[in-house]
Formats: C-alpha cells, sequence, structure tokens
C-alpha cells in the first residue's frame, strides 16, 4: 500500500488536512513540489530556480496564493528569463469535479460565481500590441512601461503579463510602424498614377531641425489619400542643401523615382503675408493664431456702441475709437476675410483637391490688386504690401491652380478665361493661352509616357520595317502628336496591292472624324455648378472615355496646396519638437509620428496578430 506521504508528489488535499477537509489540486503543482521538512511542516520548491516557501506549518495551511505570484508575475528568475526569451508560462487551471476553482488570491466575492468553468483568452503578443498602440496614438513616453502606477495597473487587470522592459516597447513601436510601413509601401507601388510630395519644416531646442515629409496620392478607386511618408533629421537645416537631402532620401525610401510628380514647400508665406499690420490690439486673441484676430475684430465691430459707453463703466478703459476708425476695421476685416475663406478649405475633415483652391486664390489676387490701387489712402497702404507678397505667390502657383481647375468638369478653361480677364483686363489672353499651352504640353507628356515601346521586324516580302503596335493605336497616336503615319511602319507588303489600299482608306475613315482626348473633354459643354461635387468620383466613372486625361488628373488633383496639417493652418508660430522626442533615436521619432498618422487612418496590423500564441487564464 502506497505511503500517503509520499514527498515526490503534490499532495492530495484530504491527504494533507487533518480535518478531512477535501480541496481541490491547485495548479500551482505543475510548477512546484513538495519537500517534507519534519513531521509538522511541510514546504513547497520552485522547480526552476529551487527557492522554497511555506506550505504547511501544524495545523495551518498558508495556501498557494504566494506561490502563484511567484511564477504569474515574473519573480522567479528563472521564470523572467525564459519570458524575455518568448517563453511563455501558461498557469492553465483544470476544471474541478465539482466545477469550482482555486481563487485563493482573488476577492472574496469573486467566489460566487455560476457552475461550469469560465474562461477567457489572454493574448500576450496583442497586449503588446495594444501598449504600443496606445503609446503611439497618445504620444505617451516609451518609459511609462516603466511607471509603478502603470505596472500596478497591469498587474491588477492581468497578473500573468511580464513586465516589459524600455527597449522592449521601443521595438515593439518600431516593428508596429514596419509593418504599417510595408502596408503603406505596398499601396503606393499599386497606385496607377504619381505621389505628390509637401515638405514642411519643424524646428527643436537644439541646432538641429527636422523635415515632415508628406505623401499625396490618389489609389485606383480614386480616392485621396495623405500620408507623412518621412520625418527626416537635418543637421543644418539653414543649409541650401537640407532640403534636398530630406526629399532625395524619402524618394529613395518609398521607390519615387518614376512616380513623384510634384513638390510643395513652404515658402514662409503661411507665416509673414497672411499678418495684417494693425496698430489695436486686445486681449482676447491669441498672439499665435492669426485667425482669432479676425473673430476679434468682427465681434468688436459687431459691438461698437458698447464700446462708445464703456467708460462709463469701466475706469481702466481709455481707448476710444472714431467713426473713421471703426471704417478701417471694417475695411481690415473683409480682407481678413478673404484669407479665412481660403484658409478654412484646408480645415475640414477631408483634405481638398487642388482645383478647389483656384477659386479662393484668383479672388484673392483680384481683390488685393484693385485695393492696392485704391483712392482711400488707408485700404492703399494696407494691402499694397500685402498684394507684392501674394501677387509673388500667385506667380509661382497660378499654372498649376489653373491647370487643376481645367480638370474639373464644372469648369474647364472657361472659368480661366472668366477670372483672367477680370485680373488682367486686356492683357487676358495672353495669360490664357500660357495655361491652354501648359495644358496641351502636359497632355501631350502624358500621351509619348503611355505610346508602348516600338518593336521593329523584317519583312520577308518586300524588306520593309513594321511595328508591333495595333494599326488603330498607330494612328490615333500619330494624329493626337499631330504626326504623319508611316506607311512602312504599318503595312505589310503583299502581291496585291490594292489590298493595302483598302485597308489604308478603312483606317482613315474610321479616324477622320476622331480627336484627342483633351480636345474632346474641353470642346464638351461643362456640367452645372453644383456645390457638392465629387470631382474624383466623376473621373472615376469617365476613365475609360478618357483613359490618358483621367491619369493626368488624378495626379494633378492630389497636388497638395499646403504643407501644414489642418490642424495647424492658422499657427503663426514655427512647430517645434518637444524635449523629449529630440531626446530619442530619429529613427524612433519617425517611427511614433508616421505610425500615429498611418493608424488614425486604419490599421492592418490586426491581421499580424491571429496567428500568435495564446495564453489561457481563469476568471
Amino acid at each position: 500500500m502506497a505511503n500517503p506521504t509520499n514527498n515526490s508528489e503534490p499532495p492530495n488535499a484530504d491527504e494533507q488536512m487533518n480535518n478531512k477537509r477535501r480541496r481541490k489540486k491547485s495548479i500551482v503543482w505543475e510548477h512546484f513540489t513538495i519537500e517534507t521538512v519534519d513531521s509538522g511542516c511541510t514546504r513547497a520548491r520552485c522547480m526552476q530556480c529551487k527557492k522554497s516557501f511555506a506550505y504547511i506549518s501544524g495545523s495551518k495551511l498558508a495556501g498557494t496564493s504566494h506561490l502563484k505570484r511567484h511564477i504569474a508575475l515574473g519573480i522567479c528568475p528563472v521564470s523572467r528569463i525564459n519570458q524575455k526569451n518568448g517563453e511563455v508560462l501558461a498557469l492553465t487551471p483544470h476544471s474541478s469535479v465539482n466545477g469550482t476553482q482555486d481563487v485563493n488570491d482573488l476577492p472574496r466575492k469573486r467566489l460566487k460565481s455560476t457552475s461550469g468553468s469560465n474562461h477567457t483568452s489572454f493574448f500576450q503578443d496583442r497586449c503588446r500590441y495594444d501598449i504600443a498602440k496606445m503609446i503611439i496614438m497618445h504620444e505617451y513616453p516609451l518609459d511609462m512601461v516603466e511607471c509603478p502606477a502603470f505596472l500596478n495597473s497591469v498587474r491588477a487587470l492581468q497578473p500573468q503579463f511580464p513586465v516589459v522592459a524600455l527597449d522592449a516597447i521601443e521595438r515593439d513601436c518600431v516593428g508596429l510602424y514596419q509593418r504599417e510601413r510595408q502596408t503603406l509601401l505596398d499601396l503606393i507601388g499599386s497606385v496607377p498614377g504619381r505621389v505628390n510630395l509637401s515638405l514642411d519644416m519643424w524646428s527643436t531646442y537644439q541646432s538641429v531641425g527636422y523635415a515632415f515629409i508628406t505623401g499625396q496620392f490618389i489609389d485606383d478607386d480614386w480616392k485621396l489619400h495623405r500620408r507623412i511618408l518621412a520625418v527626416v533629421l537635418l543637421p543644418f537645416p539653414d543649409s541650401e542643401s537640407a532640403f534636398n537631402h530630406a526629399i532625395l532620401s524619402c524618394i529613395s525610401d518609398w521607390n519615387l523615382e518614376n512616380k513623384l510628380f510634384a513638390v510643395t514647400l513652404d515658402e514662409s508665406f503661411a507665416n509673414k503675408a497672411l499678418q495684417v499690420p494693425s496698430a489695436k490690439s486686445l486681449v482676447l486673441d491669441d498672439q499665435t493664431q492669426w485667425n482669432t484676430t479676425y473673430h476679434m475684430l468682427i465681434a468688436a465691430c459687431e459691438l461698437k456702441e458698447v464700446f462708445s459707453c464703456l467708460d462709463t463703466f469701466d475706469s481702466n478703459y481709455r481707448i476710444t475709437l472714431t467713426m473713421d476708425e471703426w471704417k478701417q476695421l471694417d475695411v481690415l476685416c473683409t480682407f481678413l476675410k478673404l484669407l479665412l475663406d481660403a484658409a478654412n478649405l484646408l480645415t475640414g475633415p477631408t483634405y481638398p483637391t487642388a482645383n478647389a483652391f483656384f477659386h479662393e486664390a484668383w479672388k484673392i489676387q483680384l481683390e488685393l490688386k484693385h485695393a492696392a490701387v485704391s483712392d482711400d489712402a488707408f485700404i492703399r497702404n494696407l494691402t499694397r504690401p500685402m498684394h507684392e507678397r501674394f501677387n509673388r505667390y500667385w506667380k509661382d502657383c497660378s499654372l498649376v491652380f489653373s491647370i487643376a481647375v481645367v480638370m474639373d468638369p464644372r469648369f474647364k478653361m472657361k472659368l480661366v478665361e472668366f477670372s483672367f480677364s477680370r485680373i488682367y483686363g486686356e492683357d487676358a489672353d495672353h495669360w490664357v493661352k500660357v495655361v491652354s499651352d501648359g495644358v496641351h504640353d502636359l497632355f501631350l507628356d502624358y500621351v509619348v509616357q503611355m505610346l508602348p515601346p516600338p518593336t521593329f521586324v523584317v519583312n520577308g516580302d518586300g524588306g520593309f520595317l513594321k511595328t508591333d503596335m495595333p494599326e488603330e493605336e498607330t494612328i490615333l497616336h500619330c494624329e493626337i502628336l499631330d504626326t504623319e503615319v508611316p506607311e512602312n511602319e504599318i503595312f505589310l507588303s503583299t502581291s496585291d496591292e490594292l489590298s493595302d489600299f483598302d485597308v489604308y482608306i478603312s483606317g482613315m475613315t474610321s479616324h477622320q472624324n476622331m480627336k484627342p482626348e483633351l480636345d474632346q473633354y474641353l470642346e464638351e459643354s461643362v456640367l452645372p455648378r453644383m456645390q457638392e461635387f465629387d470631382v474624383l468620383g466623376w473621373w472615376k466613372l469617365n476613365r475609360k472615355k478618357y483613359p490618358i486625361l483621367s491619369k493626368m488628373a488624378s495626379d494633378i488633383l492630389c497636388i497638395p496646396v499646403s504643407t501644414v496639417s489642418q490642424d495647424s493652418v492658422f499657427d503663426i508660430t514655427c512647430k517645434k519638437m518637444d524635449r523629449y522626442r529630440c531626446s530619442l533615436r530619429p529613427s524612433t521619432v519617425e517611427a511614433l509620428v508616421c505610425a500615429k498618422d498611418w493608424l488614425q487612418h486604419g490599421s492592418s496590423s490586426s491581421d499580424y496578430l491571429a496567428s500568435k500564441t495564446v495564453v489561457k487564464m481563469e476568471l
């Protein structure tokens, strides 16, 4: 008969307890052995670190809570090493005969459970992913994983979760960034059109700077995407080659050598030309947000009767404006409103296509031009420096904006003709022709790009060279390019010369009324003007009708009109990197900034977690 006090196996409850109370075997005995010290003392020894713990002393039972904590919380040094190596120790409880469970270390109220074993799954990798995502999305410091309050919270929620070291969570954040980067890289590689870049500069508390490079493109489903592609450290941000280095590194990293279309740079216009000179100042505006000046002044103009009698209620009020000064404020608000309306296009939930900005830009140019030569000295002096700055901006960008609005079927060249006649007067025809020539030259570039490379073969009968391009396609492309159709590259020499003539007549008859896509598009009537119009949706529906022109429209319409994000449109101060992020490695800064931007647009990383190890715990 076996000895009931066999030390080689974990004790059964009725064998260890003299009170004959029957207890179920705890899961900790998968990690501990029982050793009898003497007749009145039994201890538990960890199978990994060999440390001994109290278990039974006389009539007292120490329980298993401290044994569980030794394993589950990573107190055991050997267990902690194994966890760092990816070996997770599962404290998976066994079902008991009566369906209850050993919960000595849980609150007493948890003992009241329904019959049957209640399990949930603990995904360690999923938890690590969520912590990394939380840090990225909320811009928490990486070392929060070592904060005692955070550790206490995690242990209370999940005692089995091992402590995450600082370098480990940094690797998790960078790993999440790399997975999201590959997804975005695949998306950019699959888009049929090109990619436009914009470059914004951030300063730091040190002498270095950071270039934020944002990519904008339209996918195969005609959806506009705007993503931060790179955050590049600039050791010498004031050097002439600083921006070139940033752009070239981004082009190389994202394989944009043959896909780049345009680059939008920060020209300091947003920081200086929008500041209108004003001798008056109230405490209600925010000196870092130029739009608040407009809101402050417009409210003051509406309540100007209140200011006229304010001194009777407030003895500290010493300012009294004349009626002429109030009129000057009205004028100032009129021009500020033009700038505010233009800037508001960039603050919406979605980034606008390039065609939308032409309407606001040409109105600003027209109003400032007229105001700069006004008979009113105040208006003239106020707007002349503004017009000088904006006119330089208009000369640099008007052609791009004009071509973009031509790609809007509601306006085409008609709005260019209308607006230019009001801006340039007698010189309007010249500037309209500049836009028209620019559109046609750009279209011809796309035609050439889409021409298949010619392959010549020698005909055995007559020795003629012939391209493998189909007849109809060759004739059409030659008509678009306004060149003659090379007969010896189209027709085979046969014994029946008249059969070649029949083919020639047939081809010319079928194409004699065909026009290039651009001319056909421009000659068609403009669409009725409507406020809510999806220009990308229209090109998606008409891409088969205009296969070449639609590719051109896709690239033009996704040109960014500003380098700043929606939440920084009205900022006057230069954006500055905080001290904490400046202390991180540049690669980590890029990972944190880019990953946050990408996760805000949806994540695909959850698929990565589907096949990871599951650790089950009992509630």
